[in-house]
C-alpha cells in the first residue's frame, strides 16, 4: 500500500479513501498499525475538528440526536463526519453496525461522512482505535466531527479524553433525576441535553431539566467552565426545536475556552493520556506470546486449584515475561 497517496487522498478529502483509512486503523495486523502510523504521520497537521463526545443510556435518541443535529450543521454549511461506535457481542464478537440506517437523511448529505464501528467489547464506550478515526477525519477537513458511543452508563468517560466537548443526552422522565448528584460521567459533561422535549413529554421534560440544572449547581466549578457551565436544556431531536440554541451556547462555550487557553491545554493533556494508554497496549501485546501463553494457563490452573493467590501468580508471570 502506497501510505503516502492514501494520506494526500484523505487530505484532499476523498471519502473513499477515508473510509480505508479507517479500516486501515482499525486493523489489528502487525503490518497494519505500521501503514496507518505512516498514514496519520503525512497528514496536515494544521487542521482542527471541534471533536463533540456523545453520551447517553441506551434507547434516550442518540442517533436521531445526531442526525437532527448534523443536519442543523450541515445546513450551516459545515462538514460533518460521524463516528458510530455500536456494541459488539461477547458471545459471537459481531456488531449490527446499523447506524447508516438510523441516520437516513444525514447519510445522503455530501457534506455528511458516516462511519459505524464495532467496539469489539473495549470498555469506555468507544472503539479501540476511535481516536486514530477522529484524527483522519480532521486531516480530512471536517469542521465538526461527532463521535456516537455505545451508551453504557456512568463509567463511559474515556470519549471525554477524546473530544472537546461532551454531551450527555438524557431522556425525560426516566426515573433517574437524581443521579444528577453523583459523581462519575455528571462530572465530565459540558452539557446536559434533554431529548424528546416535544408532545406529552415536554412536561416531563422541563422537570427533568430543572432537576439536572439543580444538580449541576451542586457540583464543583470546573476552572475550564464560564459562569453558567455546564449547563441543562431541553431539545427534541424529531421536531429539532432546541438545536439550534444548543450549538450557539456549544461555539459560545469553545471560544471562551480558547481565548483562556483551556483548548490547547485539554488537547495536550489528551495526547498525553493516549501516548500512555498505547504503552500501556503496548505491554500487553508483547505479553501475547506461545510462551507467555502455556505459562499463563499453568499459573491460571494453580490459581482455581488453590494452590497460589491471585496476586502472587500475576506477579509471577509479570516477573518472568514482561522483560522477556
Amino acid at each position: 500500500m502506497d501510505t503516502k497517496d492514501l494520506a494526500e487522498r484523505i487530505a484532499a478529502g476523498e471519502r473513499r479513501a477515508l473510509a480505508r483509512g479507517i479500516t486501515l486503523v482499525e486493523s489489528g495486523r502487525a503490518d497494519h498499525r505500521v501503514q496507518a502510523a505512516e498514514v496519520l504521520a503525512a497528514l496536515p497537521r494544521d487542521r482542527q475538528s471541534l471533536r463533540i463526545g456523545l453520551s447517553g443510556t441506551p434507547g434516550v435518541g442518540k442517533s436521531t440526536f445526531i442526525e437532527a443535529f448534523g443536519m442543523t450543521l450541515v445546513q450551516a454549511g459545515l462538514r460533518v463526519a460521524v463516528l458510530a461506535v455500536d456494541p459488539s457481542s461477547a458471545r459471537s464478537g459481531g456488531s449490527i453496525l446499523g447506524d447508516k440506517t438510523r441516520m437516513d437523511r444525514l447519510s445522503r448529505e455530501p457534506a455528511a461522512f458516516i462511519r459505524p464501528s464495532p467496539s469489539q467489547t473495549h470498555l469506555g464506550g468507544v472503539a479501540r482505535r476511535t481516536r486514530e478515526a477522529v484524527a483522519l477525519c480532521e486531516g480530512a477537513g471536517f469542521d465538526v466531527v461527532l463521535i456516537e458511543t455505545v451508551g453504557v452508563g456512568q463509567s463511559e468517560t474515556v470519549v471525554a479524553q477524546m473530544s472537546d466537548l461532551f454531551l450527555l443526552l438524557l431522556a425525560p422522565a426516566g426515573g433517574d433525576e437524581l443521579q444528577g448528584v453523583k459523581r462519575g460521567i455528571m462530572e465530565m459533561a459540558d452539557m446536559i441535553l434533554i431529548n424528546k422535549a416535544d408532545g406529552d413529554l415536554k412536561p416531563a421534560a422541563t422537570r427533568t431539566c430543572a432537576d439536572y440544572a439543580g444538580a449541576l449547581r451542586l457540583l464543583r466549578k470546573r476552572p475550564q467552565d464560564p459562569d453558567g457551565f455546564p449547563k441543562a436544556m431541553m431539545v427534541s431531536a424529531m421536531t429539532g426545536e432546541g438545536l439550534d440554541a444548543a450549538w450557539t451556547d456549544m461555539q459560545a462555550l469553545m471560544d471562551w475556552r480558547k481565548q483562556a487557553g483551556f483548548f490547547a491545554a485539554t488537547r495536550a493533556a489528551q495526547a498525553r493520556y493516549w501516548f500512555e494508554d498505547d504503552v500501556r497496549a503496548g505491554l500487553l501485546a508483547r505479553l501475547d506470546r506461545p510462551t507467555a501463553r502455556a505459562a499463563l494457563g499453568k499459573l491460571a490452573a494453580e490459581v482455581e486449584a488453590g494452590t497460589r493467590s491471585p496476586s502472587a501468580a500475576a506477579q509471577m508471570f509479570l516477573t518472568e515475561h514482561l522483560d522477556g
